[in-house]
């Protein structure tokens, strides 16, 4: 019933949410995708005699904030900025790839975005997609199982040390959006999120070799200076913030899986 409880709400509203969707559509300001090359790298300063590391590899697929829209450059992305807070935490540079779509939804990435990612071996991939498939109100049976397979395909593609699912941004708190539809569309954003969440729960009994982690989006939205001029997508602050979120959590797991493999190898060893 839960998971239905969106469809329940929105049902007798339908043709108010209807009315506001267009009218929400039509005035909302247009931001352009960000300019510049989708490839980088984020550096570390080096000290001592420390010898140089090798370049972690991320890749990232989603909708607009892969694709940089309410930033300029790609660099204030989420990609270039999620990058540069993982070479901080981890004291390594990471080279960043960013392959984004203003609009897109999970179907779109398993037909048309995937094939764009690169076939070689990348150590980190960040999906970041649900606001799109909230406004088109997908079903949570497929969102799940479109978000599986391109986990999935995305595993067999690029084989990534680490799978990391970001959450679906807080839609009901979207300044853009009008009342009853903010609430209605957070309702449906908040029901794909936890599908996402069981998912991920459940994957280590579906496909064992899936390394995959998710990171919830805890962004303040009632902070104005996170949000872009259009109240739909993350300000560069915004994104600053979640890449930190994201960043954090990421190091965190990566840590604990090291620590994990040296322990296993100190038993093996006795």
């Amino acid at each position: 019933m839960r998971r239905w409880l969106p469809e329940l709400i929105a049902l007798p509203l339908l043709p108010w949410l209807i009315v506001q969707g267009r009218r929400t559509r039509r005035i909302t300001p247009r931001l352009p995708e960000a300019m510049g090359p989708t490839i980088g790298q984020a550096q570390v300063t080096q000290g001592g005699a420390d010898e140089p590391q090798r370049p972690l590899q991320l890749l990232t697929i989603g909708e607009s904030p892969v694709a940089g829209v309410g930033v300029a450059t790609h660099y204030e992305a989420i990609t270039g900025q999620f990058a540069a807070a993982l070479a901080v935490r981890l004291g390594r540079p990471v080279t960043w790839q960013a392959v984004g779509q203003n609009g897109a939804t999970l179907s779109m990435a398993l037909k048309s975005m995937l094939p764009q990612t690169p076939t070689q071996k990348v150590d980190i991939a960040l999906i970041a997609f649900g606001v799109n498939d909230t406004t088109a109100f997908r079903s949570c049976r497929r969102y799940r199982a479109e978000l599986l397979q391109l986990i999935q395909d995305l595993q067999a593609r690029a084989s990534p040390g680490l799978i990391v699912v970001s959450g679906v941004p807080p839609i009901h708190a979207f300044p853009a959006l009008p009342q009853p539809l903010r609430y209605v569309l957070g309702l449906k954003g908040k029901a794909l999120d936890e599908t996402a969440e069981r998912l991920i729960a459940t994957l280590p009994r579906e496909a064992k070799r899936l390394r995959v982690m998710r990171v919830p989006m805890l962004i303040d939205i009632n902070d104005q200076t996170l949000m872009a001029s259009d109240g739909y997508h993350p300000s560069a602050n915004g994104v600053a913030l979640w890449a930190r979120q994201l960043a954090t959590a990421v190091a965190a797991q990566l840590h604990a899986g090291k620590k994990s493999k040296q322990a296993k190898k100190s038993v093996t060893l006795v």
